[in-house]
């Protein structure tokens, strides 16, 4: 069944109609009053079958608000939101994907489908909703939007995350078409319109400029702007046009820390071009992701684990996606396994291997992901599960081993005691700068709250952006807990207890401690006012602020 017909056909099964309405403003009214929601549900079927869910839950309550039968309540929404963990991080994500376009890249491993960008297979989650939206931006974030408020989220800070190959090799002037259409879309105001027809016109810098202002104070401010690139893309040029787009994120694929094994498996760059791009990210305030491959040809499980322990040796990324490889019909790695020359991990070894690792993850250190999302029919051979994340947790679990990384750690929908937490700074080196990753943590070592400091060296690379001359960098300020609505309070709510604003003075004083007069902060054109109102300025690329 296409992804267009499976849609229609969830959109009628879950219609509101007058039963479900009726069902849905019993069953809310009992909710209110403490009782399960799952519970509830259970028990009370519809008639000729089946159950309510929570979308016709969420459904029902915003047309009982709308209508004034009921005020809002958002304890209420909160019990009955569908998949609550994707916006527990303080973010709501939205993805997006490119058009199908020529890659640099000639890497062994990878798909390759006309109808996708490079890497990327039909039929994987998020590609589906591109396909089925041509690759328009516009109306990839329109609907996407729309999907996660019909899901109970909140959607006023958005990380916009955009996927396809790499971002770098796409003309600029699409590029800055794209970006402007995405966020054309997030400054609709909160009654999103019907989906416009796609508009492919480019836009003049001056109209880019006017959307990003536009964004400091719509509905839906952008609060994070994430690309994908390689490593040997990135040089300061590219950096100052990352940052006129408003990007304040960047994933590369470091695939490996082996020459040899890039070498083989035609990546196209080695492990020194690496090292350059996180030092030039780093010296820029950029965040970085690093995507890291296990299974490649020519590894092995006991090479791996010696792989690993290399990324913590001065490319340090701030977050990383472990991608084990997977053998795919349409890459050409399929053709060294049929010559008996490549052997896919089976599930066990990847599990054991994973569960090796994972503890040795740094605290400063989040994993987003530990398998790509392809469909098991897609895989030749080898581990088809997605659900590698929960096999390895449950294996650390036997063996009383655990991950500190800052996903395990985050104190998600637990409310916090403020005279509970204790301050922590976490110091290290990493591309030619000192960095400060200073958090807030509870008494059971969650994290509420964290600020990454860079302090660059006379070593650290020249970025050519003078509003970083002199400037101890900060990165990237998140505070966990259930996004909510700008300005919203939420008792107990990690996000608005101030603790962003404590974290800036903190990283202020180590600054000037350490004979700094400046600070610069890379700040998402969403959050751009959060800064002005705590002292910052306007520059160039930055705000900066003399301390």
């Amino acid at each position: 069944m296409e992804f267009t017909e499976k849609r229609q056909r969830w959109k009628k099964i879950n219609a509101l109609t007058p039963q479900k309405l009726e069902l849905a403003h019993f069953l809310l009214n009992r909710i209110r009053e403490g009782e399960d929601v799952m519970t509830l549900i259970r028990h009370h079927p519809l008639e000729g079958g089946g159950y309510l869910n929570k979308a016709a839950l969420v459904a029902a309550y915003k047309q009982m608000v709308e209508s004034g039968e009921m005020e809002p309540d958002a304890a209420l929404l909160e019990r009955i939101r569908m998949k609550p963990m994707r916006t527990l991080s303080g973010v709501t994500t939205v993805t997006v994907l490119t058009k199908p376009y020529p890659c640099p890249g000639k890497c062994i491993f990878c798909p390759t489908d006309v109808r996708m960008p490079k890497s990327y297979l039909p039929d994987e989650p998020g590609a589906m909703r591109a396909l089925e939206h041509k690759f328009d931006p516009f109306t990839q974030v329109v609907s996407r939007i729309r999907a996660l408020k019909n899901l109970g989220h909140p959607t006023d800070k958005i990380e916009l995350l955009i996927l396809g190959g790499t971002w770098s090799s796409y003309r600029r002037d699409y590029q800055e078409w794209f970006i402007g259409r995405c966020f054309d879309a997030m400054n609709q105001t909160e009654q999103l319109p019907a989906v416009e027809p796609q508009r492919q016109e480019l836009l003049d810098p001056s109209k880019f400029s006017e959307l990003h202002t536009v964004n400091e104070t719509t509905h839906h401010r952008n609060v994070g702007l994430v690309i994908e690139t390689r490593p040997d893309e990135i040089n300061p040029d590219e950096l100052r046009w990352l940052r006129h787009l408003g990007v304040t994120k960047v994933q590369m694929g470091a695939q490996s820390f082996d020459d040899h094994i890039l070498d083989i498996n035609k990546r196209g760059h080695d492990v020194e071009s690496t090292r350059q791009a996180t030092a030039l990210l780093r010296a820029a305030g950029f965040k970085i992701v690093l995507h890291w491959m296990p299974n490649l040809l020519g590894a092995t499980p006991q090479s791996d684990r010696e792989d690993f322990a290399r990324m913590w040796q001065d490319f340090c990324p701030d977050e990383i996606k472990i991608y084990p490889n997977q053998l795919l019909a349409n890459a050409e790695l399929y053709e060294y396994w049929q010559r008996g020359e490549f052997t896919p991990y089976t599930t066990e070894e990847l599990i054991d291997l994973i569960a090796d690792i994972k503890p040795s993850i740094p605290r400063y250190c989040r994993v987003n992901r530990v398998i790509r999302d392809i469909p098991g029919n897609n895989v030749v051979e080898g581990n088809r599960r997605t659900s590698l994340r929960q096999d390895v947790h449950t294996e650390m679990k036997k063996r009383g081993t655990r991950c500190q990384c800052i996903r395990c750690r985050e104190v998600k929908g637990k409310a916090v005691e403020l005279d509970e937490l204790t301050l922590d700074d976490l110091v290290y080196p990493a591309g030619k700068a000192e960095e400060h990753f200073i958090s807030f943590n509870s008494v059971d070592d969650k994290v509420a709250g964290f600020i990454r400091l860079s302090l660059p060296s006379a070593e650290s690379p020249d970025t050519g952006m003078s509003d970083l001359d002199g400037a101890a960098l900060i990165r990237e300020v998140h505070v966990y807990g259930q996004s909510l609505a700008v300005g919203a309070e939420k008792s107990g709510a990690a996000q608005h207890v101030g603790l962003g604003t404590r974290l800036l003075e903190e990283a202020e004083s180590i600054a000037k401690q350490k004979g700094f007069g400046k600070l610069a902060v890379i700040s998402a054109v969403g959050t751009r006012h959060y800064y002005l109102d705590r002292g910052f300025e306007r520059g160039e690329y930055y705000l900066v602020k003399k301390i």
